[in-house]
């Protein structure tokens, strides 16, 4: 796994964008801190930017990196779930813009897969996921699902778990104002 990682760490470094495997659903990723290479996955999957992103960091302290304070209710919330849950934070820092909804919001899950947890930790930046489709099109459940244009359309694929089904979509919970509101289950 080790030198799958360090490959795709240099595809990221180059402002490419990769098709991966997640602890949810193959995810299409690049650097969340470049926005000419975030440019790219929403050409990809034809989707508008003022629709956000998933981020993906590997820790608490990376997440810290990325927003201006981490409430306390989100840590709450996710040292109380063992399911993959994306919790919507106000105030984001230090990401590309074109990842930031227009409320000043950004989707970050702390990613419980150990090649993205090592992806990430190698890369030492969150790095973008968000469904391996178009718009609008179903979510693949398993790489052999995914749609050509998607697996012609990225500059890597990630060759690893081609043969596994995902279970389902994260957990998607907003945090604003100490309020804990669940956006999707």
């Amino acid at each position: 796994m080790e030198n799958i990682v360090f490959k795709t760490v240099k595809v990221l470094e180059n402002k490419d964008t990769i098709l991966y495997p997640t602890d949810t659903v193959w995810g299409i990723g690049c650097d969340a801190t470049n926005s000419e290479a975030v440019k790219k996955v929403y050409k990809l999957k034809k989707r508008e930017e003022s629709k956000s992103l998933i981020i993906l960091v590997d820790s608490v302290i990376m997440l810290g990196k990325y927003l201006k304070s981490v409430p306390k209710e989100a840590l709450e919330y996710l040292s109380n779930t063992t399911k993959p849950t994306t919790i919507i934070y106000s105030d984001p820092i230090n990401l590309a813009q074109n990842t930031i909804a227009g409320d000043n919001t950004i989707a970050i899950r702390i990613v419980q897969n150990e090649f993205c947890q090592n992806l990430i930790r190698e890369f030492g930046k969150p790095i973008v996921s968000t469904s391996a489709n178009v718009s609008g099109k179903p979510t693949p459940k398993s790489f052999s699902e995914i749609n050509d244009e998607i697996t012609n359309g990225v500059e890597f694929i990630v060759d690893l778990d081609k043969e596994v089904s995902s279970k389902k979509s994260s957990t998607i919970v907003k945090i604003h104002n100490g309020n804990v509101t669940i956006i999707r289950e």
